[in-house]
């Protein structure tokens, strides 16, 4: 078994209304000095196939068949063990 983390973000330049709102509660709540939030999503996963590099290349898949729009995000393919 091989166990994966997957890291989904926005392209640079894509507006991210989310993070904006993250931002300005941040300042509201009084934590100053935040100049940027950018969000994303993670995913830890495990798969049967016990070689990593086929492992990583299924996942790398995965991510572009469904789990990452490559339109607006990018991603990024972990293998943590």
């Amino acid at each position: 078994m091989t166990k994966a983390r997957i890291t989904v973000t926005l392209k640079n330049g894509v507006l991210d209304p989310q993070g904006k709102a993250i931002e300005n509660g941040l300042g509201s709540l009084g934590f100053s000095g935040v100049e940027s939030v950018r969000q994303g999503k993670v995913f830890d996963m495990e798969v049967a196939e016990k070689n990593s590099e086929k492992a990583k290349s299924e996942i790398e898949a995965m991510c572009e068949k469904l789990l990452a729009n490559t339109v607006i995000e990018d991603y990024s393919v972990e293998i943590v063990s």
